[in-house]
C-alpha cells in the first residue's frame, strides 16, 4: 500500500497557485500561519500536513493532484 501524498504533482499544485491565485508557497505559509518549508514539504509528498491540504482544497486544487490521505478523502 502507497503512502499518502507520493504522487503528489508539486510542479501543477504550484502552477496552479501561481495561475488561478498568484500564489507563492511563502505566500500560503503566510496565509496558513504554516512555515513555507513545510507547505513545499506538503506539496511535494514528503509531509501530510492537514491545515496545508485543506487549505489548498479550499482554493479549488484538483484533489487528485493533491493525492489526500485516506481520513481526508472520507471528510467529503
Amino acid at each position: 500500500m502507497k503512502a499518502a501524498g507520493k504522487k503528489r504533482e508539486f510542479w501543477r499544485i504550484r502552477e496552479f497557485l501561481a495561475e488561478k491565485h498568484g500564489l507563492s508557497m511563502a505566500e500560503v505559509g503566510r496565509r496558513t500561519g504554516i512555515h513555507k518549508n513545510v507547505v513545499r514539504e506538503t506539496a511535494l509528498g514528503t509531509r501530510n500536513n492537514r491545515e496545508v491540504l485543506k487549505y489548498l482544497r479550499k482554493l479549488g486544487c484538483p484533489e487528485m493532484w493533491l493525492d489526500l490521505p485516506r481520513d481526508m478523502k472520507e471528510q467529503r
